[in-house]
């Protein structure tokens, strides 16, 4: 490698370095969730962008028939929602009073999400098809309200910008041709972006478990979610909640590790009713 190589690796390197000195989106609560996070884009551009994308959902989904057609279930979730939002303080005081809105859609699918900025959708598969109780709802809307929390997927984006960014600057520098920058490109994705969305869904675990226990949910149903989940995974087509919330034995390991932690919060809680 020439000098002007070397000297353009250090300085390629010093770059990403300032990067990732940035401020974290929440604090640790009881389970400690907290760490540094690169944000190269404003909250308010992905919530808009997620309100967009929130309201086309309930459009075509009301078009065809498919929203909140269940006034029982759709009870179920918001009753549970309401209990979970003022327990968002305890990580971000401003996420109190977020434009939270609840919703159900009727589909086979094993899926939930929540949005950034509070947008919060349900299928009805999840619950009806996994039997679940209103402890493990609460668990499922603990564990997707935290994605929205720690703004995960504001992160992702950021992280794609900068190495997207990287890879150019850094391939111009070293004098790399387009093949190379395009390996560079499928090891960041392999590597970086798995590495990170591990640590999103345990850091995800961690913080839906305080929320559903501070709320008055039993943390305990985040066992037999997940139990569940595995069980689902087995047959045939794994549900599509599964292909971005790995199911396995070390989860469920990690999720019983944390009860220690949360059971006192949940046994502090005022109970639903």
């Amino acid at each position: 490698m020439t000098t002007f190589r070397i000297f353009a690796a250090i300085l390629l390197g010093s770059w990403l370095g300032t990067l990732s000195g940035c401020a974290t989106t929440t604090t640790g609560g009881a389970v400690g969730a907290d760490r540094s996070q690169l944000m190269l884009v404003s909250s308010e551009q992905l919530e808009g962008m997620a309100a967009q994308g929130y309201a086309k959902l309930k459009s075509d989904a009301a078009r065809q028939g498919a929203l909140n057609t269940d006034p029982a279930m759709l009870q179920r979730v918001r009753a549970v929602a309401s209990r979970i939002e003022p327990q968002t303080a305890v990580f971000r005081r401003d996420a109190p009073g977020w434009q939270w809105e609840v919703n159900v859609l009727t589909s086979d699918e094993l899926n939930a999400f929540c949005m950034p900025g509070g947008k919060i959708m349900f299928y009805s598969g999840l619950i009806n098809q996994l039997r679940l109780t209103d402890d493990e709802i609460a668990i499922v809307m603990g564990h997707e309200i935290a994605h929205a929390l720690r703004e995960h997927s504001r992160e992702h984006l950021s992280q794609a910008i900068a190495a997207q960014t990287a890879i150019g600057v850094g391939a111009a520098l070293l004098g790399l041709g387009e093949g190379s920058a395009g390996l560079a490109n499928a090891g960041y994705e392999a590597l970086i972006a798995t590495r990170f969305s591990r640590a999103d869904e345990s850091e995800a675990d961690r913080i839906g478990l305080e929320l559903a226990a501070r709320a008055g949910y039993n943390p305990r149903a985040g066992v037999t979610l997940w139990q569940k989940m595995i069980a689902a995974n087995k047959g045939g087509q794994p549900p599509l909640f599964l292909s971005s919330h790995p199911a396995d034995a070390t989860r469920v390991q990690e999720i019983e590790s944390l009860l220690p932690t949360v059971m006192p919060l949940y046994q502090a809680a005022n109970r639903p009713r």
